[in-house]
């Protein structure tokens, strides 16, 4: 059973909240087991970004609910520019390697969730990525991370179709 930890980014602040209602659906299907998930949205005009978590599953969901709480609250607290930035990524990361989460996840987290986004955060098992493909199709989704390999990575993107 391998777990895998995706963070998708969606062009509008509702999007991330749609593809949560469409993973559950999934999970209703049988094509995949959710461990946790979180969807953080920035509505334009806000100062930072809002998160709401879900525990999907109470057995594991308290860990990742820590985790949530450290990737959106520290982690957009975080300056995006200048000296401490690597220092402060740095340090935020060694609270997230556990979960394979690195500084460059991070980073790439940080400076893809702007204002008028939205992300979805999903921790999921047992998954049939083509047939939870299908389901998301046509949304206008970009994986920004995940814990997979490189060839597992692929086969992922081109299964979502993609970038």
């Amino acid at each position: 059973m391998m777990t895998t930890f995706t963070v998708w980014k969606f062009e509008d602040p509702g999007g991330a909240e749609q593809a949560a209602t469409m993973l559950k659906g999934a999970e209703s299907d049988g094509l995949v087991k959710v461990v946790d998930h979180a969807v953080m949205t920035w509505p334009v005009g806000a100062d930072k970004p809002e998160t709401h978590h879900s525990h999907d599953d109470e057995k594991h969901g308290a860990a990742w609910g820590a985790l949530w709480g450290i990737l959106t609250g520290a982690l957009f607290t975080i300056p995006v520019v200048g000296g401490a930035v690597g220092l402060a990524l740095g340090a935020l990361a060694k609270s997230t390697e556990d979960a394979g989460i690195t500084k460059e996840d991070l980073a790439r987290i940080r400076t893809e969730i702007v204002e008028g986004t939205s992300a979805l955060f999903a921790v999921t098992e047992d998954g049939s990525l083509d047939r939870l493909g299908e389901r998301f199709r046509g949304t206008d989704q970009k994986l920004i991370t995940t814990n997979l390999t490189d060839a597992e990575r692929e086969t992922l993107l081109e299964t979502f179709g993609g970038a």
